[in-house]
């Protein structure tokens, strides 16, 4: 079972490939805030009504100073899919290894319909500009999660 990280950690360092199998890393992104989220699946239905709600409120969070990273163990192929069908324009990073997803403490045991089955804990991270964990958010709700993120964020609509 992976650790769960907690405010004051040091965010894990990432490379991993977007959707055009582009490399991008957290470092990339030092002097910024960044929300790292990670979700089970590309083009599954809450996946997609949470990288749709991070989109729809895209321009509030850039404009209070926060990028956007969601993180799954799918293929940049499966991801650039995902991208089209649903005009998402969050960045999305492929870690089939799932070596990012257990360093930040999303990959493990959960709960499935009563059942415990090892997987992607849908979580989401939010790492400060000097790459320190600010909040680290596990087992969230596909929907309404964006909401309630911006809300505990305070950011401004």
């Amino acid at each position: 079972m992976s650790e769960r990280l907690k405010p004051g950690d040091t965010a894990p360092a990432f490379s991993l490939p977007d959707a055009d199998g582009k490399q991008v890393s957290l470092a990339d992104h030092l002097g910024r805030k960044v929300i790292v989220y990670f979700y089970p699946a590309a083009l599954t239905p809450g996946c997609t009504k949470q990288a749709c709600d991070f989109t729809d409120n895209l321009d509030a969070l850039a404009g209070a100073g926060y990028d956007v990273l969601g993180i799954s163990p799918d293929k940049p192929e499966k991801l650039a899919k995902f991208r089209e069908k649903e005009d998402l324009r969050v960045t999305l990073l492929a870690d089939p290894d799932k070596e990012v997803l257990t360093a930040y403490g999303a990959f493990g045991e959960k709960s499935l319909y009563g059942k415990t089955v090892t997987g992607v804990i849908r979580s989401t991270v939010v790492v400060d500009e000097q790459g320190r964990i600010e909040h680290a958010f596990y087992n969230v709700k596909a929907t309404g999660h964006v909401a309630k993120l911006i809300r505990d964020l305070s950011v401004t609509l």
